[in-house]
């Protein structure tokens, strides 16, 4: 059986309490969360027929990635 590397375990261990971390805030922050007008931008793609319904939340998932994209590079820092 191979040897484990501390360092391995420790920067997973980080990574693991980070997302739990995570996890919580977005758990606890969800009722404030669900009002925000997100998925009814303008851009966002809605086609409601009977018996059928599309959505492409094109904005809002630009807006996401936006904004993930800057918090990334404010921690790679």
């Amino acid at each position: 059986m191979p040897a484990v590397n501390p360092g391995k375990l420790a920067g997973m261990s980080r990574i693991l309490i980070a997302l739990g971390a995570l996890l919580i805030l977005v758990g606890l922050g969800w009722h404030w969360v669900r009002r925000l007008p997100l998925f009814k931008l303008p851009g966002d793609i809605v086609i409601d027929r009977p018996g059928f319904q599309f959505f492409f939340p094109i904005t809002t998932m630009l807006l996401i990635s936006l904004v993930i994209s800057i918090l990334a590079w404010i921690f790679r820092r």
